[in-house]
């Protein structure tokens, strides 16, 4: 199968593609969903490869608004243009948002009871171990990032130091490592 046959049979087939796709990961994704839609997205549909999972991810944290979401716009909009982009994006926000909302009225009626607040922190536990886990998969890509794998490790030792340990606001440690790290990286490529 040559290259531009295995693009073709790996891109989703229509918007309502998109829709449904989404829609399920969306619903996968309760305490976090990157580690589903890394899984979905780049091991199951091919639609990329971790090296583009990672840049588009990177952009898709910058920018306001869930994460996931930015990344549903970005890959509808690659494919179908605006059309993409919002079926991608009703397929993340429709059927949870239905859910959310009854949820929110069964929560609002037993939030004192002992057993469902010790069912909500294990949750907790457990998507903090999904998110460790998705990050240790793609660190391999770090093996082919043009600053090295070192330095690349040591940016992001200095980010989960920065606000998991001195608890600093991700909106100042971002750009200021994120700056450094796009500046010298610029410099390695620069032809």
């Amino acid at each position: 199968m040559s290259s531009a046959d295995n693009k073709s049979c790996c891109q989703p087939k229509s918007p309502a593609d998109l829709f449904f796709s989404f829609t399920l990961l969306a619903l996968q994704g309760f305490g976090g969903v990157l580690a589903v839609v890394q899984h979905n997205l780049v091991e199951q549909k091919r639609w990329m490869t971790r090296e583009e999972f990672i840049e588009e991810w990177a952009v898709a944290q910058i920018m306001p608004g869930p994460n996931v979401v930015n990344l549903a716009l970005m890959i509808g909009g690659r494919y179908f243009g605006l059309r993409g982009a919002l079926a991608a994006l009703a397929g993340m926000i429709t059927v949870p948002l239905v859910l959310l909302l009854l949820l929110a009225v069964l929560y609002a009626h037993f939030a004192g009871h002992p057993g469902l607040a010790g069912a909500l922190r294990g949750m907790g536990a457990v998507a903090a171990g999904l998110i460790g886990a998705t990050g240790l998969k793609l660190a391999s890509t770090l093996k082919t990032h043009p600053l090295g794998q070192a330095l690349a490790v040591g940016f992001c030792v200095l980010g989960f130091i920065a606000v998991g340990l001195f608890r600093l606001p991700l909106m100042y440690v971002l750009p200021v490592l994120g700056g450094i790290a796009c500046l010298l990286t610029y410099k390695k490529i620069k032809p």
